[in-house]
């Protein structure tokens, strides 16, 4: 069935994405200089585009660049004056990251801050707020991550987590599998949290089963 899932990614892509240059260079580069190949789907990545338009956002807050291709589809959803500030643990990623947004011609509207997203979170007070939020690093910290990005953010803000279905793992409450745990303690949360309306949603495709939260502030 997962091959079918891939030709079907690949029809909506041919349909509704087309080629893109810039993209295709930028996963060849990842793949040239040793990245894992875990980036967003063609497909993910033109929804995230849209949602971050749909929200009007001005300023992008991104958890987790590796090497930049869901930074690329997010940046380009800004309007002129808009930003975007990404964290990456790995500063070999953030380099290469750095290179594809070049490429993109992107550069200038990206700050790439390298180091623990916890301690790179924790260091930025609160002023102009994020009004779209997307966070696909660590699943461990998800709930951090998400707090963070309520703290940060203004009722309105958008809150996209990605990878919290895990095949199927997230309902295995027994498990011992970290990335799990974490993804479950982060559905505690949006439950449990007053400030947020939530829901989640699986999806198959080329990334196989999974699934993502879509949050708002209230």
């Amino acid at each position: 069935m997962s091959g079918g899932w891939q030709a079907v990614d690949d029809y909506i892509a041919a349909k509704l994405l087309g080629d893109d240059d810039v993209l295709a260079a930028t996963l060849v580069n990842n793949a040239a200089r040793g990245l894992p190949p875990i980036d967003v789907s063609a497909a993910q990545g033109k929804m995230l585009c849209l949602l971050a338009q749909m929200a009007g956002a001005k300023r992008i807050l991104e958890v987790g660049t590796l090497g930049g291709y869901s930074t690329i589809w997010l940046a380009r959803a800004l309007p002129e004056g808009g930003s975007l500030v990404t964290l990456e643990l790995e500063a070999h990623h953030a380099a290469v990251a750095r290179l594809n947004l070049e490429n993109a011609g992107l550069a200038d509207k990206v700050e790439i801050r390298t180091g623990p997203a916890a301690d790179s979170l924790a260091a930025m007070a609160y002023g102009v707020p994020f009004d779209f939020v997307f966070i696909d690093a660590d699943k461990q910290s998800n709930s951090l991550y998400v707090a963070e990005a309520i703290r940060l953010g203004c009722p309105g803000t958008t809150i996209i987590v990605d990878n919290v279905v895990r095949e199927g793992g997230v309902i295995e409450a027994g498990s011992d599998d970290e990335r799990i745990i974490g993804t479950r303690a982060l559905f505690d949360m949006l439950a449990a949290d007053p400030r947020l309306a939530a829901t989640a949603v699986q999806t198959v495709g080329a990334k196989g089963w999974d699934g993502f939260v879509l949050a708002r502030v209230i």
